[in-house]
Order: C-alpha cells, then structure tokens, then sequence
C-alpha cells in the first residue's frame, strides 16, 4: 500500500512454527497454512526509531509482514491466527506471482483485559501488480496518527470504500464497517427469500423490508 523509507526495511523469515507455538491454531487452521501459504516474512518496521515519530499511546510500533501465497486465496482466519500471534499492530502484503494486496484490521487492545487484543474485521485492496507505484506514508505527528492515517486509507481503498466521517476515529469506522457488513448481509438474505416467494402478498412485503435494509445501507455508507 506504501512505499517504506529504506530504515524500515527488514527482510526476515517468519518460520510458521513459530506463529503456531504463539497463537496455537486448530488443525484446520494449521491446514490452511500449509495449503496456503508459502512463505512469511517480517518486511518493515515501523517505529520511533525507523521513521522519528514518537510513539503515542496505545502505539509503539507497527509492523508489515509479507505473506507469499500459493494459489492467490488465504482465508481470513490466518490472518486474525497471525495477528493473534504478533503483539505489534499488523498491516499485510499478500503476494501471488507478479500480484500484491493489502489487508488489515482494526487492532485495540481488549477491554476486558488490556493484556489482549481485539481484531475487528479485515480491510481488503484489490490485486494490483507489484511493481505498482505506492503512496509516500502519511506525514503526521506521531505512531498513533500514523496507525490511524494507513488503516483509514486501507478502508478507503477496500471494496467497502468506507470515508472517515468528520470526527469519526477508527474504532467508530470499524463499527459502522460491521454495521454494513450485517445489513449486507442482511439484504442477501431477503433477495434470496424474495426469489424463493410464491405469494404475491408476502413478496410485496418482503420487497419492502429490502427497500428499507437498502435505504438503511445506503446511509450507513454515506
């Protein structure tokens, strides 16, 4: 997504292992993993050091790791099993042959129990080539607006499309971004019951109900 100043780069292998011993994934996962990823790589780091910003509560650091896929699909639960793993706030570059694309997630340390992290759901980009010419990062002030800065361009670019409203911080994007997800969701639902529908009366009724779940997305992407 961003071109990376040359002091953050650091190139290092992440042996799966390692993730596992960490995040202690399920068979399943651990699958998926296999099937479906080549290689890691810790890529850049992102810190007081590497790019002279100071930190700023709850960022330190943030971290980009590289992960080279086998046949172009990763289900999302690598991610979050990566994520759970890694500490650090994560941004992801996924590669397949001549192609890239970004992922990453709202990450906030837990509520409950500020020893863990929270992962809400992944922002996609498209494919691109990987040789594709990539924005300079945000000129900001400091690690947190730095973190807010990348992930609000991440939604921005991501199929949702999501725009900050004014004065909307990334934890009420990330909660306006389920928001839509589950009325998505939701009108799947009632066109595929409308299609299925046979009776005149209750298919007026539920083309209303979709009207409005389609009115209601509307505003929620606004």
């Amino acid at each position: 997504m961003f071109f990376y100043p040359h002091q953050t780069e650091l190139r290092r292998p992440v042996p799966k292992s390692k993730i596992y011993g960490y995040a202690r994934p399920s068979l399943a996962i651990r699958d998926r993993f296999v099937s479906q990823v080549s290689e890691i790589v810790w890529k850049y780091k992102l810190a007081p050091e590497t790019v002279n910003l100071p930190a700023k509560l709850p960022v330190h650091e943030i971290q980009v790791f590289e992960v080279a896929l086998k046949t172009g699909e990763l289900a999302e639960d690598v991610l979050r099993t990566l994520d759970k793993a890694i500490p650090s706030l994560l941004f992801f570059e996924l590669t397949f042959e001549d192609r890239v694309k970004f992922s990453a997630a709202y990450k906030r340390p837990s509520e409950a129990d500020r020893r863990k992290n929270v992962v809400e759901a992944y922002f996609d980009s498209p494919w691109q080539p990987a040789g594709a010419p990539r924005p300079p990062l945000p000129v900001v002030l400091d690690m947190a607006g730095l973190y807010e800065q990348m992930l609000q361009l991440h939604m921005r670019k991501s199929a949702m499309a999501l725009v900050p409203r004014h004065g909307e911080g990334l934890q009420a994007m990330a909660d306006r971004a389920s928001l839509i997800r589950s009325k998505e969701n939701e009108c799947r639902q009632l066109e595929a019951r409308i299609a299925r529908e046979i009776q005149f009366n209750r298919k007026v009724e539920l083309n209303s109900r979709l009207r409005t779940h389609r009115a209601e997305l509307d505003q929620l992407k606004q």
